[in-house]
């Protein structure tokens, strides 16, 4: 996983392990990879996985079977996206919109590229094709 230098490495694992839960990889009750694999396979220190976990469990996305692993909560995709809008309305938008202002992108122009991913949609961040190796 190739990491973003402006952005904590524990909140880009919980992006990734959130998506996978939204794409439905993980369902509600669901086993997640422990703390230790996700480490070796994001290639960090599992006390960085831990602190991700740990603020997933803190949101409600995940709980803890003591000795067993963390699981997906059965209202985790709800939390999740109540988390992200939160997010994208008070961070990512606003920036957003500062951008267009500053190269004078209109609405329409937005709109016509939004039409066009609609149509043929790529993502430009991780798929968590990485994750399809990891065994639970």
């Amino acid at each position: 996983m190739e990491f973003d230098n402006h952005k904590s490495i524990y909140l880009q694992i919980v992006d990734l392990l959130c998506e996978q839960i939204l794409t439905g990889k993980w369902p509600p009750d669901e086993k997640i990879p422990s703390v230790r694999d996700m480490g070796m396979l994001v290639q960090v220190n599992p006390n960085t996985v831990l602190r991700a976990y740990d603020l997933m469990q803190q949101k409600g996305i995940v709980f803890n079977k003591r000795g067993i692993g963390y699981f997906v909560d059965k209202g985790a995709v709800e939390r999740i996206l109540e988390y992200r809008r939160e997010d994208f309305f008070e961070t990512t938008l606003p920036a957003f919109f500062k951008t267009m202002r500053l190269l004078r992108v209109t609405p329409d122009e937005v709109f016509a590229h939004y039409s066009s991913f609609q149509n043929n949609p790529t993502d430009a961040s991780s798929d968590g094709t990485e994750l399809n190796n990891l065994t639970r």
